[in-house]
């Protein structure tokens, strides 16, 4: 299933990621309660878990990841394996060659990237917030955080493809487990465009094949 969460502006972040947190949480109650919902138990492994997000949805995965860090000891008898990150929506001040070179007309564009971050980025904020930003010049180092495995896709074509793909690279030098798979001439969202497609077939391989080396 795929909680909802606030949205902006009526509910500026953090609350979509509070509301990630939250949900999370929910699952918790759920593996240690008398009466649990049976809809969950009879298929559920708490023990294997893996948190996903498309767009800003995988902006939320990250801080997720970042927040509950390796183990979610919190979270137990809930354990965190794995976060699969499809186009993270990441910001920043300064522009990335994809952005900035970006198609007008592409899917998800430069004016509309601009607009979300303004009605949903901390009144008073820019888009270099730790939420947004996890590399920013006022974003806390994520050297020293212990991270779960993290599969990042991302479309070659779509304009936050550079951010992406940075996001990785950054985690890899820290040495984290981090997974990045770029589709060649993909823009955002391709995936939910046309999900019975070759590739949006194979992304499912991909992430089934993320979660199965992740699990044990």
């Amino acid at each position: 299933g795929a909680p909802d969460y606030r949205l902006a502006p009526e509910n500026r972040l953090p609350a979509a990621i509070e509301d990630g947190y939250m949900a999370v949480k929910w699952l918790q109650a759920q593996a240690v309660a008398n009466e649990p919902d049976t809809w969950l138990t009879e298929v559920a492994d708490f023990g294997k878990v893996f948190i996903s997000g498309d767009s800003a949805g995988g902006n939320i995965a990250h801080n997720l990841a970042v927040r509950l860090k390796a183990g979610s000891l919190e979270l137990a008898p809930v354990r965190v394996k794995g976060y699969i990150l499809l186009a993270p929506f990441l910001g920043g001040t300064v522009r990335t060659k994809s952005e900035a070179e970006g198609p007008r007309e592409a899917f998800l564009n430069l004016e509309l990237i601009d607009r979300f971050w303004r009605l949903s980025i901390p009144i008073g904020e820019t888009t270099d917030h730790p939420l947004i930003n996890p590399f920013g010049p006022v974003s806390p180092s994520l050297e020293a955080v212990d991270l779960d495995p993290i599969l990042v896709v991302v479309g070659g074509s779509d304009l936050l493809k550079d951010r992406a793909e940075d996001y990785a690279k950054t985690l890899k030098n820290f040495g984290k487990k981090v997974e990045y798979v770029e589709f060649e001439g993909k823009q955002h969202g391709f995936f939910t465009i046309d999900p019975n497609s070759e590739d949006a077939n194979r992304l499912m391989q991909i992430i089934k094949h993320f979660i199965a080396e992740n699990s044990s």
